[in-house]
């Protein structure tokens, strides 16, 4: 059973890994290996621990962490939505965002949005998200890769 809880400043090296491992399996096809590489290259001391200063969640099983995903209250956005590849179809993924979304409703948020890779597109569909046209995610890395924003309103 998936337990969600707050990630710490300690978690980021599992957090980072986690999106490594997820982007490096379930990105391909939809990216480059060297739009892939770039976008995993560094380690969480590079600034991706400065995200869990923010409200970022992790899923674990039997207290190890399998999944991410946070939620930025300052601009209503979802994101880090991540599951470690042997751990991809169980619920995981949905589990983490019905959570974030559960948060933003009782932080008194409306409407959610979040900026999905090509290939989780499909995913956000089914969980109620709406959006269709391709645009470009500018990371503070300075890599450019497609994404589809989405948003979805909350009840």
């Amino acid at each position: 059973m998936l337990q969600i809880r707050r990630a710490t400043p300690d978690d980021g090296p599992a957090a980072f890994d986690i999106r490594l491992q997820a982007i490096r399996s379930q990105c391909i096809g939809a990216y480059t290996a060297e739009q892939m590489m770039i976008w995993t290259r560094g380690s969480a001391e590079d600034g991706y621990s400065a995200l869990l200063d923010k409200p970022f969640y992790l899923g674990c099983i039997d207290g190890e962490p399998v999944a991410t995903g946070m939620l930025d209250l300052d601009h209503n956005e979802i994101g880090a939505l991540f599951v470690l590849p042997g751990f991809i179809g169980r619920g995981f993924g949905k589990k983490i965002l019905d959570h974030l979304e559960h948060l933003a409703l009782e932080s008194g948020i409306g409407e959610v949005v979040l900026d999905a890779t090509l290939n989780a597109v499909d995913f956000y569909r089914r969980c109620g998200y709406e959006g269709g046209e391709q645009s470009i995610y500018h990371s503070p890395t300075g890599l450019q890769l497609a994404c589809v924003p989405m948003v979805k309103r909350l009840s």
